[in-house]
């Protein structure tokens, strides 16, 4: 693992990262099984979440117990597939303030072009995590991270669930402060952007749209 990238290489999230691959796992499988290996992921990424006390009694006795500090953490979705690791992380971070990038991919330029973006008030003072499954380019996911760090925010990291090489690369060079956890750093680009080996085109795969 880098400063940079954290690889999760649970077994649990191995398996299922295996299933989700597998090119004959149906739509609606392939739904269930990134809700859950998102949910794995989130212990990874909110790992070092400020803590505080609260005085709180229990049956037994009174004391000072951990919890979570400052304001409630960002969830940003990155358009149109990140929506599929929302539930996850919700369900770990049921409190969460919830945005949305909007940005598609220029076929001819592989460039980003942006559409839609609607953040949560107080980013400056919230650990912002941007959720997409795919970080191939880096250009749409570098382009996200401007947009959240023109709306204020400062502490931001990535959920992904694969990554390529060039992605990390190019996120490092964009943003060397943002930390980028995955389920796996796959082999290369090919020539038309795709992670490989992959698993295709994760948004046509989550809403069966092809």
């Amino acid at each position: 693992m880098s400063e940079h990238l954290t690889v999760v290489d649970h077994p649990l999230v191995q398996h299922k990262l295996t299933l989700m691959r597998d090119k004959g796992t149906s739509t609606a499988e392939f739904r269930q099984l990134l809700r859950e290996i998102t949910l794995l992921l989130a212990y990874e990424v909110t790992r070092e979440l400020k803590l505080t006390t609260r005085h709180i009694e229990t049956p037994m006795e009174e004391m000072d117990a951990p919890i979570l500090a400052g304001k409630k953490l960002a969830l940003v979705s990155i358009l149109r597939a990140g929506n599929g690791m929302l539930d996850g992380v919700l369900e770990l971070v049921p409190s969460a303030r919830v945005g949305f990038v909007g940005l598609y991919r220029d076929e001819e330029t592989l460039q980003p072009v942006q559409y839609y973006f609607k953040a949560p008030e107080g980013l400056k003072d919230r650990l912002v995590i941007a959720v997409d499954p795919m970080l191939a380019t880096g250009n749409s996911s570098a382009a996200a991270i401007d947009l959240l760090k023109e709306a204020g925010a400062t502490d931001i990291r990535f959920l992904c669930l694969l990554a390529a090489p060039e992605g990390v690369a190019r996120m490092k060079e964009a943003h060397p402060d943002v930390h980028i956890v995955t389920a796996s750093l796959d082999r290369e680009l090919n020539s038309k952007g795709y992670i490989m080996p992959g698993l295709g085109d994760a948004g046509d795969r989550m809403f069966g749209t092809k």
